[in-house]
């Protein structure tokens, strides 16, 4: 057998070493531009060259279809401090994932969302750290990560990120006789197949250039241009910030190590009164193949708040049909990073005392306080706030009467669920020991 190097036909070796050599220094700028970006991200987890294709979706769908392996894309915004832990564990620290991701999958590691096809990678995009497992051909297998008040990672673990990478590669054995219980899970096109094309974006000609920590796109901002969008059109509303419902809100508390198992049906609630039972697996959600309670969140996202409807299917009690309630959506959304940017803003930085410092102040037992640590006067909100009378170092005992009794990110929920543009918010404020009420115009 010859070598590359002394191929029999000379017309061969003319037309080949062109092509290696190509290929050899596309590769070297991949890797020279990869490098360049993990500088510039300081990602200090994007090292695993062997196990992780950095950045490039499009080469690893090619790469997938080439070996017929399925995709295991990895969505992490590194400059956020959330899901940090959690992302050094699969990027560098769990050696069956690491086994898993570099053998079984091909594994992309995207640390940025400008020129990702939003049309493909739909997911909850207040997360820190997600992922979604895909056929080649671009159908969805599975979403993992998950995220509530309780904590980034009070829903991710790396034993139910294994269990649901089991799964994905069972489904991607049993394609395309599965396609029936995949099909809905791509998701409808969006308004534009790119963040930078997005109509609501804010700011785009930043975000166009060379990405930096201070300009990557992070994947909350594209919810903040679906909500500026819907604001510019007229269809802005609080309930827009209900995303992705977990199943605790239908009675379900699943197992998070699972991911699938019923650990708990609150008793009374919609689960319950359908008959689903504790310890059994939920196979499929409106007729779509279950893996993680993130394939859970993304069958319950686009359901209606009023008296909805879900089938579920459990493994030991089948086909169950659940009906949710009045409000069943609602959650403590304080936790989005999404949320800082729907309307009504203060434009305030408003961190919570600390109870030893209420207590010093004379309030009662129970009751909070914010300090106005920073008001932003590039912007109009803070803008009008100091036009209103309010003051660094001024201490927000209650609003609207009420006694301060939430924390900072829970303050600006309930503002932007009970408020609107052009409203007042009447605050009740302790200046210099003195009791003082000021009322802000809500501008933005």
């Amino acid at each position: 057998m010859h070598s590359f190097y002394h191929h029999p036909n000379p017309r061969c070796r003319s037309r080949c070493l062109p092509a290696i050599l190509l290929l050899t220094l596309t590769t070297a700028l991949c890797s020279a531009d990869d490098e360049a970006l993990r500088e510039r991200l300081k990602d200090a987890n994007g090292v695993q060259t062997d196990v992780w294709v950095y950045n490039d979706i499009p080469a690893a769908m090619a790469e997938a279809r080439r070996t017929n392996k399925p995709l295991f894309v990895t969505f992490r915004c590194v400059p956020c401090r959330d899901c940090a832990a959690f992302d050094a564990d699969v990027a560098n620290g769990s050696e069956k994932v690491k086994l898993f991701a570099r053998d079984r999958f091909i594994s992309v590691r995207q640390v940025e969302m400008k020129g990702v096809d939003l049309n493909q990678f739909q997911f909850d995009y207040d997360l820190n750290w997600a992922a979604m497992f895909l056929n080649a051909d671009g159908t969805v297998y599975a979403r993992y990560g998950t995220q509530s008040a309780e904590g980034s990672d009070a829903f991710n673990s790396i034993d139910g990120l294994i269990a649901t990478m089991e799964r994905v590669l069972q489904m991607h054995n049993s394609w395309p006789a599965n396609r029936d219980q995949l099909q809905q899970k791509r998701g409808n096109p969006k308004p534009a197949a790119s963040a930078l094309q997005l109509p609501g974006l804010r700011n785009p000609e930043k975000y166009a250039r060379e990405t930096t920590r201070s300009n990557c796109i992070h994947c909350h901002n594209i919810h903040d241009a679906e909500h500026l969008h819907a604001l510019q059109q007229g269809q802005w509303k609080p309930d827009l910030m209900w995303k992705y419902p977990l199943p605790d809100l239908i009675g379900l508390k699943i197992d998070r190590r699972s991911g699938i198992t019923i650990s708990e049906v609150v008793a009374g609630s919609p689960a319950a009164r359908a008959g689903l039972q504790s310890g059994e697996d939920i196979l499929t959600m409106n007729g779509q193949a279950i893996a993680s309670i993130a394939d859970m969140q993304w069958v319950l996202h686009p359901l209606d708040g009023e008296n909805a409807t879900v089938e579920i299917e459990g493994s030991r009690s089948g086909r169950k049909t659940v009906r949710l309630g009045s409000g069943w959506r609602k959650h403590d959304f304080s936790w989005r990073g999404s949320m800082w940017n729907a309307p009504p803003r203060l434009q305030i930085w408003l961190p919570e005392l600390t109870a030893d410092q209420t207590k010093a102040l004379g309030l009662p037992v129970g009751d909070g306080a914010l300090e106005v640590r920073w008001i932003n006067m590039e912007g109009p909100g803070g803008r009008q706030a100091k036009a209103d009378g309010l003051q660094e170092k001024d201490i927000v005992i209650a609003a609207d009467g009420q006694p301060i009794r939430m924390d900072s990110k829970q303050f600006s929920a309930w503002l932007k669920l009970n408020y609107r543009v052009g409203q007042k918010l009447p605050l009740t404020i302790l200046r210099n020991g003195q009791r003082r009420e000021v009322s802000l115009l809500l501008v933005e």
